[in-house]
């Protein structure tokens, strides 16, 4: 029955607004669900002490009045993963298990759909405006980042979330406007990176938090130096990057080259500022873990506005004192970068999510009370932390990547190893002085592949005197989380054993080498169980001896450990997985230490590549490789350590 208004001399009658009821009076009410009821099913013949002649039944026939309060919901369409559409909400019925379509308002306790009618129970009504004045929400509609999370985190038994597509649903859905990147930002980016600025930077727009959690090559650094240049525009606040060590250099460079307005200072050393107000007179701040802990009490002195975490898992562990230590830094938001950002168990999440938006897990021990490390429960906290994670594989993005990504990583040299190599640097101009010649530097080079191949330290453990060596195994742990193969290149056969003994204990994957000791019968074999293999495994090659003639594409991600003089080497090298017949695109990382031999060798390769990308070059007895061994010989890692870089 349709809500045409009946004639005012009846007593019950359905009007614009819903059920009314004229008095003997004259008085026209509305009337609460209690004296509907009571008339309808109680015999109750007196409303507001007058007398009423009959049921609401007998009056209005065709509709049909329900006896029972009917259940309401805030039901809520969750915003779109890169959160391109909004959050929205709208207050719904539910009669037992059937959804009826229609908004509630909150203004009364009854409501008329259609042809039927239904009480609300006032006790559920004053429970919903509750909830949603918890999360701020005034009136059904969009709802920002923020409301939507408070919803989900009170819990309530009132808020239902519907994974239907928002079409589907009676609330209305925005579609949010794009956002640019700066015109000072030096790169242009790729489609999913456009995303994810633009992700990144609804997030700090409502002061919350997140977890940026891109694959490795995905360009996550280059994201974020795209929301600190914005942030620069909008807010004259300093933010602080906080990384290890061995990557400050990384930021420096990266920082340099995609946002050169940006004023940056290296917090680090015995040369290091300890005055807050020189350090908020910097755009960027950044520094390592050990610096960050040590520092806490200037740091902390500081309000900044975006905290930016590198290789967040550091602070996975919840007790850790780095972990707590720096989650009291004062900040307006905060960003945890990590390409694994889910490892083993759910409360290393928790970590991750409580630097992100502080208590929105609640405590640890809430939260391990809520949800134990087991499938059923990850699936449950899944929903409430995904509009916190942004998390792209390659696979998802290829058709917007190049066919082979490459990816340079400085490494910065420990302190002590930037001393030895300086001694080892100095050792060799006093033996060789001008006449210097790049097998002279092979010394400084197999330094920088590890300082046992020089130094004749005991190998039981490869982590300790290498940072590259460290970075090596961050890079392998997340290619082999994902369950992909790696091809590793070093000149060094020494360096070969070491990768194959500790990958295979560590990570228990299968791992073979081919290099000069393999016969050339057995290295195509090798290559053919190292394609059957269906899980994550490595292959460690000499680029000399299995630079050429070999295919494997079983690979899509490659690592140079140590730099050639010679592009073509390198590059021939990269051809392996690099090929016609491979389907994905193709990683290259490119380790090499700053500040060192490698430094030049990278700079010379990068200069080749730009004056003849395919020439071969050749790598003796040429007047330019003076100048670069020249070079080599002056460059100081110990030097490289600046306190200021604007």
């Amino acid at each position: 029955m349709s809500k045409t208004e009946t004639p005012l001399s009846e007593d019950w009658h359905v009007n614009s607004s819903g059920l009314v009821l004229r008095l003997p009076s004259g008085a026209v009410i509305r009337p609460t669900a209690a004296e509907v009821t009571g008339s309808e099913y109680k015999n109750r013949q007196t409303i507001r002490g007058e007398q009423i002649p009959r049921r609401p039944s007998d009056a209005l026939a065709n509709v049909r009045f329900a006896r029972y309060p009917a259940e309401v919901v805030i039901e809520v369409t969750p915003p779109s993963g890169d959160l391109s559409r909004s959050a929205s909400f709208c207050i719904s019925l539910m009669s037992g298990s059937r959804r009826i379509d229609t908004q509630v308002s909150l203004l009364h306790d009854h409501i008329l759909v259609g042809n039927e009618w239904f009480p609300l129970s006032t006790g559920l009504l004053q429970e919903v405006a509750d909830v949603l004045k918890a999360a701020g929400i005034v009136a059904p509609g969009s709802l920002s980042l923020k409301q939507y999370l408070d919803l989900r985190q009170q819990n309530s038994r009132l808020v239902s979330v519907n994974e239907l597509p928002a079409a589907l649903t009676t609330a209305a859905t925005v579609c949010l406007p794009v956002e640019r990147p700066p015109e000072s930002l030096e790169a242009r980016l790729y489609p999913y990176q456009q995303t994810g600025f633009e992700w990144l930077s609804r997030i700090a727009d409502e002061g919350l938090g997140c977890i940026l959690g891109d694959e490795m090559g995905l360009g996550k650094t280059v994201q974020v130096i795209a929301l600190l240049l914005r942030e620069k525009g909008l807010r004259q606040m300093p933010s602080l990057v906080i990384a290890p060590a061995t990557l400050l250099e990384n930021w420096r460079r990266e920082i340099a080259r995609f946002a050169p307005s940006l004023s940056i200072n290296i917090h680090r050393g015995q040369s290091r500022s300890g005055f807050p107000k020189i350090l908020r007179a910097f755009d960027v701040v950044v520094t390592s873990y050990d610096t960050a802990m040590r520092d806490v009490s200037i740091l902390e002195m500081i309000k900044w506005n975006v905290i930016v975490l590198d290789e967040a898992q550091a602070i996975k562990t919840p007790d850790a004192q780095r972990t707590v230590t720096i989650k009291t830094l004062p900040r307006r938001i905060s960003v945890a970068v990590s390409g694994t950002p889910v490892e083993n168990r759910l409360r290393d999440l928790w970590s991750l999510i409580d630097f992100a938006v502080p208590g929105f897990l609640g405590s640890l021990p809430e939260f391990e009370k809520r949800y134990a490390d087991n499938v059923i429960d990850a699936a449950a906290l899944e929903p409430l932390v995904t509009p916190l994670i942004l998390r792209r594989l390659v696979a998802d993005v290829a058709s917007d990547l190049p066919e082979r990504i490459d990816i340079p990583q400085p490494v910065e040299l420990s302190d002590q190893s930037a001393e030895r190599y300086d001694a080892l640097r100095a050792q060799i101009a006093a033996e060789y002085g001008p006449g210097a010649t790049l097998v002279a530097l092979t010394k400084l080079r197999m330094y920088c592949a590890h300082p046992c191949l020089v130094d004749d330290a005991a190998t039981t453990d490869p982590l300790l005197n290498s940072t590259k060596y460290a970075r090596l195994l961050e890079i392998l742990d997340e290619i082999f989380a994902g369950g992909e193969k790696v091809l590793i290149f070093t000149s060094y056969t020494r360096m070969a054993d070491i990768l194959l003994t500790d990958i295979k204990s560590r990570y228990s994957v299968p791992c073979d080498v081919i290099d000069g000791r393999t016969p050339v019968v057995d290295r195509q074999p090798t290559v053919d169980r190292f394609g059957q293999v269906t899980t994550a495994a490595a292959l460690i090659l000499n680029p000399k001896a299995a630079g050429t003639g070999l295919n494997i594409t079983a690979a899509n991600h490659v690592i140079h450990y140590n730099l050639e003089w010679n592009p073509a080497i390198e590059d021939q090298a990269t051809a392996r997985a690099y090929r016609r017949g491979q389907t994905r695109p193709v990683t290259v990382h490119r380790l090499f230490h700053p500040g060192t031999v490698e430094e030049v060798i990278d700079q010379r390769t990068q200069r080749k590549r730009a004056v003849a990308a395919q020439a071969v070059v050749g790598t003796e007895g040429q007047q330019e490789d003076l100048g670069d061994i020249m070079r080599a010989m002056q460059l100081s890692p110990v030097l490289l350590r600046p306190t200021d870089d604007h």
